[in-house]
């Protein structure tokens, strides 16, 4: 099973990336406020449609990518577009709020 996950196929390729960066299992706390879901995800994607594509990446199978991005802790989200940094944050975040700094930002 590949770390990268796409919640959905699909995508514009002028799409924006939200990477959703996940703790090894062994890091996982189930209590974390910050615990975020396969299903959590499906419906961010399906709230968020085309204009943003969701990865998973696993820090146990992408360790330096997850390093690369220096998170304070996991899991964080990261909103990428055309590999520019718009925003992140520790968990998961709210459709609504994707969309509007999308917008805010000229990408949505």
């Amino acid at each position: 099973m590949s770390g990268f996950q796409p919640t959905e196929v699909g995508g514009t390729p002028t799409a924006s990336v939200l990477l959703v960066m996940l703790p090894t299992l062994d890091r996982r706390d189930e209590t974390s406020p910050h615990l975020i879901s396969p299903g959590s995800l499906a419906a961010l994607q399906r709230r968020l449609g085309p204009a943003v594509q969701i990865l998973q990446i696993d820090e146990a199978t992408y360790p330096a990518v997850v390093r690369s991005f220096a998170p304070a802790q996991l899991p964080t989200c990261v909103l990428m577009h055309q590999g520019v940094e718009l925003w992140r944050q520790p968990g998961l975040p709210d459709a609504d709020q994707v969309g509007a700094l999308l917008r805010t930002n000229g990408h949505g």
